[in-house]
């Protein structure tokens, strides 16, 4: 029932707001279009598309929040007006009061705030859809930023969940693309990440894993976790100064180079995905600063860790091989790699597959960022991958999701960038440490204390070896030998009764003819 009502309030908050209007009016369909002024008969909308879109999204709750988040990044397919607004949800989200946020401060750490802080700002300086950020002091004159999980927001997360579950078992049951698209494998790594973003000690920790990852890159700065004060529910961390990278103008002014910064945004997303496997997966504006300190001019600023992506050495293997093909056009080897993966099923047709690709990707080669439509592409794709029952890989989504947001990121900073020339050299390069000689000193490097330990052992562990053989051997011999003698001894036994049967019929006949005769 609980499920129930929230698809009722999600239903009348779409119709309240007008959603219903906004995601129909750009249809031809004359009854479209009937239908939408029969749904919107007696009804005043006011405001602006793009506010009301923003305010149902918030209505809605921290998952719509967060797709609204994602969507705010993409100019390219909306509107400006509707995109500005929507930008607002990534740090103006509407915050929960200053007494909430200092009694769940006192809670988590069970004594006064004065105890803990020289001085605590009552007003946050950004809220977003899990948490919101103050402002403090510490003792001993450290500025630093205090992060505040909102109050109940476990309940309304495993409700949306809830729905979001039996509404994949659903389209799993009548759509006909419900198996390859893995709605309910999709939402379980969704359930997973936002889980994993209300512990705020697991953010603190993906913070410091990135800090220490980015170390000696020079192109980006992570806060230092204050440790003793991160709990489940507020984490205080290093207080970091810089100008939001969606404040173009501001940078500019301030003599930041937009273009090698858009260039360092790709280098620090490809950085973190192929060399680490372990990456910022929640990168929108709100979450990205740029310093304009002398010591670290220029260098971009990590916020809110709450989401990371991971990646095996199986997947970081296989993608680098996808782009470095898709960067050669060499479509035959993406249609293999689909192949092998066993993304397609087996009698995939190489050829088609091959030509289909081609067909998606060609006409985007050789041309600037702003003149390309990721979204068309992936349409497209979309389209092609359904021809040939391509499954969807979970465990890819947030690569994807983050992929998106750094498209968006990149068409702000520098419409011209070349995403393709900027990540080849770095592909490249990458794949050349892996397969050659570079690569087989990491590894012997990486394995070293094993064959370290197991050197020393390895004369024992052959004698034991070969003496598990011989006695092996000798056990099968004997086993033989064995079966051998059974087989004689049967051989014996019959050829000793079929001996007596003889005798004794011989000795009959002796005896029945000395009684006849």
């Amino acid at each position: 029932m609980r499920h129930l009502f929230r698809l009722v309030f999600i239903v009348v908050t779409v119709l309240r707001f007008g959603l219903d209007e906004l995601a129909l009016s750009g249809f031809k369909q004359g009854w479209v279009r009937a239908l939408v002024r029969v749904m919107t008969l007696g009804r005043r909308l006011d405001a602006p598309p793009g506010r009301r879109l923003r305010e149902a999204l918030e209505r809605l709750g921290p998952i719509f929040v967060k797709f609204g988040q994602v969507l705010s990044t993409r100019r390219d397919l909306l509107p400006p007006e509707v995109a500005d607004e929507l930008a607002r949800l990534q740090d103006r989200v509407p915050p929960f009061p200053a007494p909430v946020a200092r009694a769940l401060v006192e809670k988590a750490y069970g004594r006064p705030i004065e105890a803990i802080f020289a001085s605590f700002d009552a007003e946050p300086v950004a809220s977003a859809s899990i948490a919101q950020v103050h402002f403090a002091t510490l003792k001993d004159g450290r500025e630093v930023a205090v992060k505040v999980l909102r109050p109940g927001m476990l309940a309304v997360i495993d409700d949306d969940l809830a729905l979001l579950r039996t509404l994949a078992r659903w389209v799993e049951r009548v759509s006909a693309d419900g198996k390859r698209l893995k709605p309910r494998e999709v939402v379980a790594e969704f359930d997973k990440y936002l889980h994993d973003e209300l512990d705020l000690v697991r953010e603190a920790a993906n913070a410091a894993q990135l800090r220490r990852n980015m170390d000696g890159l020079n192109l980006v700065l992570v806060p230092e976790m204050i440790w003793d004060l991160c709990t489940s529910g507020v984490i205080v961390m290093e207080r970091m100064y810089g100008v939001p990278i969606s404040q173009t103008q501001r940078l500019r002014e301030a003599g930041v180079d937009i273009k090698k910064l858009a260039r360092d945004g790709v280098t620090i997303f490809f950085t973190q995905v192929f060399r680490d496997g372990f990456f910022h997966a929640d990168m929108h504006p709100g979450n990205i600063q740029v310093s304009i300190d002398r010591a670290t001019f220029g260098r971009y600023i990590a916020l809110d860790f709450g989401i990371v992506g991971t990646l095996t050495d199986v997947d970081k293997d296989y993608l680098a091989q996808n782009f470095i093909a898709f960067f050669r056009r060499d479509y035959k080897r993406v249609a293999e790699l689909h192949l092998e993966s066993g993304w397609v099923p087996p009698g995939t047709r190489i050829d088609e597959l091959e030509g289909a690709i081609r067909a998606v990707c060609e006409p985007h080669f050789d041309r600037p960022l702003k003149d390309i439509s990721l979204g068309q592409v992936l349409l497209r794709l979309f389209q092609t991958s359904r021809r040939f029952n391509v499954e969807i890989q979970p465990q890819l989504v947030l690569l994807q999701k983050t992929l998106l947001n750094i498209e968006g990121l990149g068409r702000q900073l520098d419409p011209d960038l070349d995403l393709w020339s900027t990540a080849k050299p770095f592909l490249e390069r990458w794949m050349n440490e892996q397969i050659g000689w570079r690569g087989l000193v990491e590894r012997v490097k990486k394995e070293a204390p094993h064959w370290a330990q197991l050197l020393p052992e390895l004369p024992r562990l052959v004698h034991h070896a070969l003496q598990a053989h011989a006695r092996g051997a000798d056990a099968r011999l004997i086993e033989t030998l064995l079966a051998e003698q059974r087989h004689t001894n049967r051989l014996l036994r019959t050829l000793l009764y079929g001996g007596l049967g003889f005798a004794g019929g011989v000795l009959a006949t002796v005896a029945a003819g000395w009684l006849v005769g």
